[in-house]
């Protein structure tokens, strides 16, 4: 029997097994990727048969419980999250569901030391000063702490350059490898090439570049009208064929978009990054309950824009509060409505399920 063929055909017979058997409601639910408190997924969860329903295309791990800080979201310790990621992989119909956390280093790394992970990588500033072994030494390490415990994708690396000294959110938290984008593509490519060896799927982010703001768009709006410029595509131009996807901002940029934000831009995600940088892969919003897009959108617009801008995984964190997290019968319905009044088309819908089912189809289990 030839092992090798048949390894090599999995990821094309998952693609035509799900698509031809894929109904409206799951062709959307696939290009949810959300948040959800609990630290269990067995069957009767409400996430397990969510997954199951919707097709979800994936979910998005948290350590810290914002409505409840002396209880976890979905992370108590190594045993629990293999336990916990088993379980969801096994919820998903096709079996390929992307388990998502922002695992960086330095600030910003979900699987910390007190629950009983190494949880001491180095930020993207201090790896940036380290040589080429060392770099992949770190890497290395936390790559195989993913894997242990099942997690297949990282929303990272981050390729912002770090251009403005008094950016908070980048520069100050020590999340960007520098400024000069040859050195933030280098690292940012060990990074990634490191990751898929070891069967995890990473973001670049965050497009077109966050370095240069003076805002968080986590708190509100962000104009870098003013402050971005052109070398802040650089590293996109450069990794676009390495990416296994890429994580747009919701930084506004009036020189690219004069009406909306990146993520809700079609100037910005289709003429800008798929067209002009031609990059064919999965494009991931930031999430969607930010302050940036809450404080000016409603959320029926908010989908409609971001479908319409070309976006592919649409991410929502539900970081605020349990009682008010959105569920996806709540978004699938919402979209299904935009689509019976022709605000958007199927053939958006298509085309980003087409994309999400071919990353996952890369995911290894």
């Amino acid at each position: 029997m030839n092992f090798k063929f048949i390894k090599s055909i999995t990821p094309l017979l998952f693609l035509i097994n799900f698509s031809f058997g894929a109904t409206l409601d799951q062709k959307i639910g696939s290009m949810l990727l959300l948040g959800y408190y609990g630290t269990d997924a067995s069957e009767n969860t409400e996430i397990c048969k969510d997954i199951k329903e919707y097709n979800l295309a994936g979910v998005i791990l948290f350590d810290f419980n914002v409505a409840d800080k002396t209880k976890p979201k979905n992370i108590i310790s190594p045993s629990q999250v293999a336990l916990l990621d088993k379980q969801l992989k096994k919820c998903s119909p096709g079996g390929k569901l992307l388990i998502a956390v922002d695992q960086e280093g330095g600030k910003v790394q979900r699987l910390k030391s007190k629950y009983g992970f190494y949880g001491n990588f180095p930020s993207a500033a201090d790896v940036s000063l380290m040589s080429e072994s060392d770099t992949i030494a770190i890497y290395e390490k936390m790559a195989k702490e993913m894997k242990d415990i099942g997690v297949n994708y990282d929303f990272a690396p981050v390729v912002d350059l770090a251009i403005n000294p008094k950016n908070e959110i980048i520069v100050g938290k020590g999340r960007s490898y520098g400024k000069d984008p040859d050195i933030v593509s280098k690292k940012a490519k060990l990074f990634i090439d490191i990751m898929n060896k070891n069967g995890i799927l990473t973001s670049l982010k965050h497009f077109p570049g966050h370095g240069s703001s003076l805002g968080d768009t986590h708190k509100g709006y962000v104009d870098v009208t003013n402050t971005w410029s052109d070398v802040e595509l650089e590293p996109y131009k450069l990794l676009s064929s390495k990416a296994d996807s890429i994580m747009v901002a919701h930084v506004f940029n009036a020189k690219l978009d004069p009406n909306n934000p990146a993520s809700l831009s079609y100037a910005t995600v289709t003429k800008l990054l798929r067209w002009k940088l031609g990059y064919k892969g999965v494009v991931i919003t930031d999430d969607l309950q930010m302050g940036a897009i809450t404080s000016k959108y409603s959320l029926r617009e908010t989908l409609k824009l971001a479908i319409k801008a070309g976006d592919d995984i649409l991410l929502f964190g539900n970081q605020i509060d349990p009682k008010i997290a959105l569920k996806p019968k709540v978004l699938v319905d919402t979209i299904k409505d935009l689509l019976a009044k022709k605000e958007i088309s199927i053939e958006d819908i298509d085309k980003a399920y087409n994309r999400v089912q071919k990353l996952r189809s890369k995911l290894r289990s």
